[in-house]
């Protein structure tokens, strides 16, 4: 596999100078090129004004900022591209001049070089014909503004070869993206629904069914976004629909780019959004109608295809386009019945053949990811557009798949890490909500009963046990990391027990198995204050055993670099401080205000207290009662029922980031 330490961007753009801003905050090198010194230079502008943006709203630091800026290096000369380990092209969509540049770039690169095209509309295959050892040659489809948006579109060519793949899906994980790898079909995964979904608004608008407004009105609802389809070719340019419309024509008239959205590409205006909202109900139904069937044939063509995964299709949809519901979700939600009435009646209106790939056995999505290489196995939570938090479906993919890397021989160590930025966020908040509010604590309950034996069968596998917590680890994500027999995190790492703020308490083991890691007082402080650790924090009270790179997991998962023992933890004096106060004081005190703070001293006393003042009052005593016991993790299911029947649990729960009042019932 190739280390990628140096990333070329050709084309200066609007798109290529996002990509080479986030590469730089990732502390890549990055090379910015041009054909022209003030394209190079106007690119490196637009950078610098989008990080000092960032600085004024608090999302960078000016010393950050000058890191990163100090990443980037402009040239015009593509010879200075040789030292890359990569070189991404990001030049407007003509495939000759894409074509052109990959004949040069590749007299001029070495043959080890990686050469990537982010096109959203060609062949990756055809373009390879373009370079030298074209198993070199893949498709990085980033999705504006690529500096925020996390997803990246990963497309082999026909003659990529696999370590290629290996090599840009690790570079994409190093680089802050969310990556899903595609077949190389015309408009990959996501554009090939998304663009159709375009375009058929506009033949709504051509058909007279309804005005702009009204159109981008009941898609806002529909698909739980921000912009209507409208609004959203204002933003990224009308022209950019119509052509990528016109390369998806090859698969049939559903595709045939509608006669006004040529006409207003052409006119080089943007939409009139102004107008009423139509509040007739056939006409929302007929809209409705048209823009679900139309993403729904198309994804079941995707499907039918095999250009990618169920999963893929939604995680593009609520990454790379921020729907709240992804297609597969809304198909799931619908049922089988009115998603074959309404691809019918598409299949119909545009006399294209059905795709048959309808149904719940299609719309499966795995998001426990189980790779074996040699005698180590590696689970990923993949479930990276919902944080990968846990719920029904996760807590099952994830007891099958570590039952199929446990029982095989051959595998003597199981690493456990996350996919995007969090290793497990937590719970689903959405699950214990509707349970809560349907009167079925049961369910949670049940629930709860079932993750608990799943951990324990990590917790008490004869496997060697590795948790790599490379991003967000909450609450559930936090209690499954400490079954393993070691516990990793990367530097940007964060964990805490975040339930006692949110009105309940641990449930899947952590006020068990926390205190064993750090000690009783330790244990309390951590849950009942709900604490967000840094690695380095979580590696000075004993949560974690080490912070590594990605480097050195990668190394660890390949046998080039040994696995840490568990550490043994000697607290520092900050530390130290707060668990004596733990010791000398107990719960009832803090909250009674009739502590003592000898050693701590008076101002971090009261900062504790004030802290857990804030907390739901009975998860607290809860949670203090269920360490102090110590009567191991099944303990803790003994009072779900008398937590979730609380109305502070479903004030927390219902109010996630907001400061509420507890009222103690």
């Amino acid at each position: 596999m190739t280390t990628i330490k140096t990333v070329g961007i050709v084309g200066a753009g609007t798109m290529g100078a996002a990509i080479a801003q986030k590469f730089a905050q990732e502390n890549f090198i990055v090379l910015l090129a041009d054909r022209e010194e003030s394209f190079v230079k106007r690119g490196i502008d637009n950078i610098t004004k989008m990080l000092l943006d960032g600085v004024e709203k608090k999302v960078f630091t000016a010393e950050q900022v000058d890191g990163y800026l100090s990443n980037i290096m402009g040239t015009h000369d593509l010879n200075d591209l040789k030292k890359c380990d990569l070189i991404v092209e990001a030049i407007y969509e003509d495939f000759n001049a894409k074509s052109d540049l990959f004949k040069t770039l590749s007299t001029i690169v070495n043959e080890h070089t990686i050469l990537a095209t982010n096109t959203s509309s060609f062949s990756v295959t055809e373009l390879a014909e373009s370079v030298v050892k074209p198993e070199r040659f893949v498709g990085l489809h980033y999705f504006y503004h690529a500096a925020k948006n996390r997803l990246v579109e990963i497309i082999p060519g026909e003659k990529t070869s696999a370590d290629v793949v290996e090599s840009v899906k690790a570079f994409s994980m190093l680089s802050g993206k969310d990556a899903i790898v595609c077949k190389d079909s015309y408009g990959f995964v996501v554009n090939r629904f998304f663009v159709p979904w375009l375009n058929e608004s506009a033949r709504l608008l051509d058909e007279h069914i309804a005005n702009i407004a009204t159109i981008d009105a009941v898609c806002m609802d529909l698909f739980g976004i921000g912009m209507g389809p409208f609004a959203l070719m204002n933003a990224t340019g009308v022209p950019v629909a119509y052509h990528a419309e016109k390369t998806l024509e090859r698969y049939g008239s559903l595709y045939a780019v509608s006669e006004k959205l040529k006409e207003q590409a052409l006119s080089g205006k943007q939409w009139n959004l102004e107008g009423d909202v139509n509040p007739d109900e056939d006409v929302k139904k007929e809209i409705t109608e048209r823009m679900l069937g139309v993403v729904f044939f198309v994804c079941s063509q995707l499907l039918d295809e095999k250009v990618c995964t169920a999963a893929d299709i939604n995680r593009g949809a609520k990454i790379g386009l921020k729907w709240r519901r992804g297609p597969i979700d809304l198909m799931q939600y619908y049922g089988t019945e009115k998603v074959w009435f309404l691809v019918h009646k598409i299949a119909g209106l545009y006399q294209m053949h059905l795709p048959l790939a309808i149904g719940t056995e299609h719309w499966q999505m795995q998001y426990v990811n189980l790779e074996k290489k040699g005698n180590v196995a590696v689970l990923t939570m993949n479930r990276p557009e919902d944080l990968n938090a846990l719920n029904e479906e996760v807590m099952k993919q994830l007891d099958e798949q570590f039952a199929l890397a446990d029982q095989d021989a051959a595998i003597d160590t199981i690493f456990i890490t996350g996919a995007g930025k969090a290793f497990v966020a937590g719970a689903d908040i959405k699950f214990f909500v509707k349970n809560i509010k349907a009167n079925k604590i049961n369910d949670i309950e049940t629930f709860t009963a079932y993750g608990q034996g799943v951990f324990k069968k990590i917790d008490e596998s004869k496997k060697k046990v590795v948790a790599v917590i490379n991003g967000l680890a909450l609450g559930g994500g936090l209690e499954l990391a400490l079954c393993a027999d070691i516990v990793l995190a990367m530097p940007k790492a964060q964990m805490a027990f975040p339930e006692t703020g949110i009105g309940i308490y641990p449930g899947l083991g952590g006020t068990q198995r926390s205190a064993r890691r750090t000690g009783k007082p330790m244990g309390r402080y951590l849950v009942l204050s709900g604490k967000m650790l840094s690695a380095k924090d979580a590696c000075e009270v004993g949560l974690v055993d080490k912070v590594i790179s990605t480097d050195d997991f990668f190394g660890m998962i390949s046998g080039k670099v040994s696995i840490p023992a568990q550490a043994t933890v000697n607290l520092n004096s900050k530390w130290k401080n707060i668990e004596q106060f733990f010791i000398n004081n107990t719960t009832e005190q803090i909250l009674g205000h009739t502590f003592s703070s000898e050693g701590i001293g008076a101002d971090e006393a009261e900062k504790i207290f004030k802290t857990l003042k804030r907390k739901a009052p009975i998860a607290v005593s809860i949670a203090d009662k269920l360490i102090e016991e110590a009567k191991g993790c099944e303990s803790e299911l003994s009072y779900l029922n008398k937590i979730f029947s609380t109305s502070d649990a479903l004030l927390g729960l219902t109010s996630i980031g907001k400061q509420v009042a507890y009222k103690g019932v």
